[in-house]
């Protein structure tokens, strides 16, 4: 695996490890498609809905209220199920978010379900 494609873990603010990125996919901690992210570093759903975006530490983050909505965006092509990372590095000292800023994968995770799960899911017919 090159260091392009390597799993890069995303953690919560308590330091639990939730999510992993390969690029520009988010696979749950059971490698499950979450999400994936822009070459800006925002944050969409599989069903194209705006999530937040991913910071330095990293974590998925969002504003607790904003006044904008950003365009629903075509999801990629379903990946494959990806294996979880088999180790993962401690989190990092995370510090502390404004009261403005919350913790997605911590504060609500239902933003990112799977593909089969979630509001946004088209209706069976």
């Amino acid at each position: 695996m090159t260091k392009a494609n390597r799993p890069v873990p995303i953690y919560t603010s308590s330091g639990d490890f939730e999510a992993f990125l390969i690029y520009p996919m988010i696979f749950n901690i059971i490698g499950e498609w979450i999400g994936f992210v822009t070459r800006e570093r925002d944050v969409y759903s599989v069903h194209g809905e705006y999530v937040g975006w991913l910071n330095d530490d990293p974590r998925i983050l969002r504003k607790r209220s904003y006044d904008y909505l950003k365009p629903k965006l075509t999801p990629p092509q379903r990946p494959l199920k990806s294996p979880p990372p088999a180790s993962v590095p401690l989190a990092p000292m995370m510090p502390e978010l404004r009261f403005d800023t919350i913790d997605v994968l911590q504060d609500e995770p239902e933003r990112m379900p799977t593909i089969d799960a979630g509001e946004f899911r088209p209706d069976m017919d």
